[in-house]
């Protein structure tokens, strides 16, 4: 299904635009008619940071934090029951190419953090060092989640993220 399709909007530089009645079927489905995103990807991400935050009073928690899968935005939506998944994978698509990128990059980044995560918690470590590795990747995921949410909401400035690659190796150095 095309964006146009949908609702009838036009992808112009620096963002999306349409008329009223348009924007307001985007802001009615919880999709940001000026970005084109929705706020219920990061869903996906805030789970695994919950877990996270959970493991160090909760180490039996590890097995749903390890359940955890990675999801693009399309394929998030493809799979969840958000009433409007059809027009935000279509927004998502027609959107701003360059802040469709910095989202990517933005979830690309959270993902290897979050795999590497996973990776370290599954080398047998104790429940106390493991814990102190959840609390810590939560502490380094959440300013990325308020990016990326920035980023959704409109605010292009603070939707910044550097390369995936190397926000795990600058974790792995602060590991060692």
């Amino acid at each position: 299904m095309k964006y146009q399709d949908c609702i009838g909007l036009v992808q112009e530089p620096g963002g999306m635009s349409g008329g009223r009645a348009a924007r307001e079927r985007l802001a009615a489905a919880n999709i940001n008619p000026m970005t084109g995103f929705a706020t219920d990807y990061l869903n996906h991400f805030n789970e695994a940071v919950m877990l996270l935050e959970m493991l160090p009073s909760c180490p039996d928690c590890v097995e749903d934090f390890l359940a955890w899968r990675p999801a693009s935005y399309r394929q998030h939506f493809a799979g969840s029951s958000f009433k409007g998944r059809e027009l935000a994978i279509a927004a998502y698509d027609a959107a701003d190419p360059a802040l469709r990128e910095r989202l990517d990059t933005l979830s690309d980044t959270m993902t290897a953090m979050l795999q590497a995560t996973a990776a370290a918690l599954r080398a047998g470590l104790s429940p106390e060092t493991g814990g102190l590795i959840a609390e810590a990747a939560a502490a380094w995921l959440k300013p990325l989640v308020a990016s990326a949410g920035a980023l959704i909401n409109g605010d292009a400035e603070h939707g910044q993220a550097a390369a995936p690659q190397a926000v795990v190796d600058g974790l792995m150095q602060r590991s060692a």
